[in-house]
């Protein structure tokens, strides 16, 4: 075998190898998601998307993209719609923000897409674990979201009151903390599949995405706009590369270089020039960063930021 061949062969199992160890999971893959998304009101390919947030821009419609899979208009409305109480993330909104994201990282080539294989199995744990607690009629009977979320604040507020109910385990971020930790299945000494751990590794991701986006935001008062390959990698050595190995760091490398340039994403997302991508991607960092300033304040308040 030539040093070419030798070289080609090394490289494929490096990535390989990177679609599973990518979040430090290992973690068997589901190819059936076991809860179906929440049910999506407006199926229309023309979402208003508006937020209070979002100032000005929350009351512009964000439009489909013809001919696309992913569909940055579908992605901004799930993280709209996951942030609840004064400090809660609904995890139903919050996976099928997931899988949105999941269509946009398979849209940037076989090589990213082996990443998003072992995103996908980490949504398909919390979404599985929801179901065996639905089935099982103690498990279903979850805490009072209210009594959860009134305690990391010092003022419920009225849409508090309005959730002081009993709901599913797996409702909420904070529900499931919650339940996880009561029932003892939470080990903060050794891996398990808790949904608390599975969570984390997609919280770290969501980190690398959001500073990635940020960073393909970006125009430059002066001087050229750098690759998305170079804000890719540049983001996941601030992120991601902080939780892995060397191995996985390398590999890792060798995905960002496939990926495409950046008249690509103005396609993915429909628009014609970096002004308007700016505009898109700037509403949608700004939404994911509440969700994961969110997700940040509920495992920091229970110290599991460093779950192994």
């Amino acid at each position: 075998m030539g040093v070419k061949s030798k070289a080609a062969a090394a490289i494929l199992v490096l990535l390989l190898f990177l679609g599973s160890l990518w979040l430090q999971g290992g973690l068997d893959y589901h190819w059936d998601s076991c809860i179906k998304g929440y049910n999506q009101v407006n199926k229309l390919h023309q979402l208003s998307n508006s937020s209070g947030a979002d100032g000005a821009e929350g009351s512009q419609l964000l439009e489909g993209c013809p001919g696309q899979t992913f569909q940055v208009s579908l992605l901004l409305s799930h993280l709209l719609a996951a942030p609840a109480y004064t400090s809660d993330v609904l995890l139903q909104p919050y996976l099928s923000s997931w899988d949105e994201l999941v269509k946009f990282m398979d849209a940037l080539g076989p090589m990213v897409g082996l990443i998003s294989k072992e995103i996908e199995s980490k949504t398909s744990i919390i979404r599985q674990l929801a179901l065996l607690a639905e089935e099982n009629p103690e498990a279903e009977l979850g805490p009072d979201i209210h009594s959860i979320n009134s305690g990391s604040t010092e003022v419920g507020t009225k849409k508090d009151l309005g959730a002081s109910q009993h709901t599913g385990a797996y409702h909420s971020v904070r529900s499931m903390i919650w339940v996880e930790l009561n029932r003892g299945v939470v080990d903060f000494h050794h891996q398990t599949d808790s949904g608390c751990r599975t969570l984390l590794r997609l919280h770290r991701a969501l980190l690398w995405l959001q500073l990635f986006l940020e960073k393909l935001a970006e125009t430059p008062v002066a001087g050229r706009l750098r690759s998305p390959s170079e804000l890719c990698r540049e983001a996941y050595q601030s992120t991601l590369a902080n939780h892995h190995t060397w191995f996985v760091r390398r590999a890792a490398e060798l995905a960002f270089i496939a990926m495409p340039e950046r008249g690509f994403f103005f396609r993915l997302v429909c628009v014609q020039n970096q002004d308007e991508l700016s505009t898109v991607l700037n509403r949608v960092v700004r939404a994911i960063g509440e969700v994961y300033n969110r997700t940040q304040r509920a495992l920091e308040e229970n110290g599991m930021l460093d779950l192994p």
